[in-house]
């Protein structure tokens, strides 16, 4: 899973990626980074890390988001500035909007005002996408003289009557309400307003406790969360123990990096189920919906091709039995075939021919 996070200069993109993937980018007050930079973060979950200290394995490994920091974006410059060829592979985008008054550092727009940025950014990924519609109907255009196929003249049809009114109407595609067929079309076409949107409020150290993000009306396809990115840096570079006294005395129970975290998983409809043992502890991200021979397949081809059964039991009854023989016993560890729906918080076992 790929999020490519991006903004206008100086919202505090690069100290994001910073704290969320423990890199070490060149940050400033004065100076903007003009670098596409690459790391992984690890996604917190409580369930885990108590499965964890129940079995004390040898290895162990949470689920993990790779995040891409994009250099910022001048309004009006989208196109020329926009890293498309690393954007259209991304699943999905992360917006990181400022929220926080600092008159050492001068806004792009003037002034800070999160709901008028919010609207640049997707102003000029709307913008971008239109260039790109227009290319390839110009593409398909030319090929009508030797004749288009069955499909060409779909998406020709999803071009010009759907996808490209919205764009010049300036909303974004990822509102769009599709047939199932046409949502298929268009996710080939890497459009990027039509990738799901997380916004990230970059706020005032005194107000990320406030849930900020609940002043802005978003739409359906967008998650929003509010941060303090210097102190979360600050959380950063402190001892675990050290870490829970300075969130209690900012009114926060956790880092809110492990927010965006989960919101990144979340919105791409992704879930987690975990494999546990002495050897090792382990979440594995799949889609929600996905079927236990799919699953298996995640963890290793072989068990998906000589898949047998599933042994299931919720992370919270082991965690209550607190051994696989136990949960066993009283009849809460179930025995599930191919077509079974994985959900999230499942541990399993899996059962193939190897």
């Amino acid at each position: 899973m790929q999020l490519g996070i991006l903004g206008l200069p100086k919202v505090g993109k690069t100290t994001l990626f910073n704290t969320l993937t423990a890199s070490r980018q060149e940050t400033g007050k004065f100076a903007a980074s003009a670098a596409t930079n690459m790391g992984v973060a690890s996604v917190p979950d409580r369930r885990l890390e108590q499965l964890r200290d129940l079995f004390k394995p040898r290895r162990y490994q949470p689920a993990t988001v790779q995040y891409v920091d994009i250099p910022g974006i001048q309004r009006g410059e989208g196109k020329e500035s926009l890293d498309l060829a690393k954007l259209k592979g991304m699943d999905a985008l992360v917006h990181v909007v400022r929220a926080f008054a600092d008159p050492e550092i001068v806004h792009a727009e003037g002034g800070v005002d999160p709901a008028r940025d919010i609207a640049t950014l997707d102003l000029e990924l709307i913008l971008a996408d239109h260039d790109l519609v227009e290319r390839r109907l110009e593409r398909l255009e030319k090929a009508v003289k030797r004749g288009l196929s069955d499909e060409e003249k779909r998406e020709r049809t999803l071009l010009q009557e759907v996808v490209l009114p919205r764009l010049e109407a300036e909303r974004p595609l990822r509102e769009a309400v599709l047939e199932p067929d046409d949502e298929r079309r268009l996710r080939g076409f890497q459009l990027l307003s039509a990738k799901p949107l997380l916004v990230v409020l970059n706020v005032d150290e005194g107000r990320v406790a406030e849930h900020a993000e609940r002043e802005l009306q978003l739409g359906a396809a967008v998650r929003a969360v509010a941060v303090s990115a210097p102190i979360e840096e600050e959380i950063g570079r402190l001892a675990l123990e050290e870490q829970a006294e300075f969130l209690a005395a900012l009114g926060l129970e956790e880092p809110s990096l492990d927010r965006v975290a989960r919101a990144s998983q979340e919105l791409l409809g992704l879930i987690s189920f975990f494999t546990v043992g002495e050897d090792e502890v382990r979440a594995w991200t799949v889609r929600r919906g996905t079927r236990a021979r799919e699953a298996a397949g995640v963890i290793h081809s072989d068990i998906e091709r000589g898949f047998i059964r599933a042994e299931v039991v919720r992370w919270d009854e082991l965690l209550r039995l607190r051994t696989l023989a136990a949960c066993r016993d009283q009849g809460v560890l179930r025995l599930e075939g191919k077509e079974y729906l994985v959900q999230d918080g499942d541990v399993v076992h899996f059962r193939f021919n190897g």
